[in-house]
């Protein structure tokens, strides 16, 4: 895995990558140069995997996760410089969205802004119980455009999406929790081995399968259930005819662990 100026990845074992937003003097906040690099490193995991079987995203530091874009860069940016720049952490987080290993998010701090909006592109996520999230762009002048808009009223619903959004409010980790933006919260110093026992598992299974299925749910989602069906029935379709496939229906008749290699 090539290194980054503002983040820091880290392979565990050979099918495992931790990624760590690495500007912990400012919150994590995102500038230009953070936005190009997990732009690089999202669109690399597209274009090839390798073996590669998850994804942890998280923070350095104990306190803040991402505090969103780097406000003190942004003072002194023209209004197309902005644009531009937003045009890069745009593409960043598509390509995020659109990256077939599974993406978990390990919040060690707070998640504000453009933080939270990562969160909310990521699989799924784990926090410590003090972190705080926001979308507190209209205090600011602007509005959620990281997706924040359209993501977060599909997890809390639009009535509390309004209400987080248009009052730019900060709320806690037991409310995101309990809207289904977190599935769990862990203690500080659990938080990093809960995370690694759920991507380990994640990894224990068949890649092509994962895959899949996380295509399945995320487009079958944008869609009416019938053609959610057939898409999800397509995507099955493909994992028949795999060594997977045979891998694992024999090592289950021969009651031991399947060693699947991806194929």
């Amino acid at each position: 895995m090539k290194s980054y100026e503002t983040i820091l990845t880290e392979t565990i074992g050979d099918r495992l990558l931790k990624v760590t937003m690495n500007r912990p003097e400012v919150g994590n906040a995102k500038n230009t140069r953070m936005g190009l690099d997990l732009l690089d490193l999202w669109t690399g995991l597209i274009d090839d995997p390798g073996e590669i079987r998850c994804v942890i995203l998280t923070g350095a530091g104990d306190r803040i996760f991402c505090a969103g874009g780097d406000l003190k860069q942004r003072r002194d940016l023209t209004p197309k410089q902005w644009q531009h720049q937003h045009e890069i952490f745009e593409r960043g987080r598509d390509a995020l969205l659109e990256c077939p290993v599974p993406v978990i998010a390990a919040i060690n701090g707070h998640a504000y802004a453009g933080g939270l909006e990562t969160v909310l592109v990521c699989d799924f996520a784990y926090a410590v119980p003090f972190a705080r999230f926001a979308l507190t762009e209209v205090t600011l002048g602007i509005m959620p455009g990281g997706g924040g808009t359209q993501t977060l009223p599909r997890v809390v619903g639009e009535r509390r999406a309004k209400e987080i959004i248009l009052t730019g409010k900060p709320f806690t980790a037991a409310q995101a929790l309990d809207w289904g933006i977190l599935n769990r919260i862990c203690e500080p110093n659990e938080l990093m081995p809960e995370v690694l026992e759920t991507a380990q598992a994640i990894c224990d299974n068949a890649p092509l399968s994962i895959r899949q299925a996380k295509k399945s749910i995320h487009n079958g989602l944008q869609m009416d259930l019938k053609r959610g069906f057939m898409f999800e029935i397509e995507a099955y379709n493909r994992l028949v005819d795999t060594e997977d496939r045979r891998e694992g229906v024999l090592a289950f008749n021969e009651k031991r662990k399947p060693r699947f290699k991806g194929q």
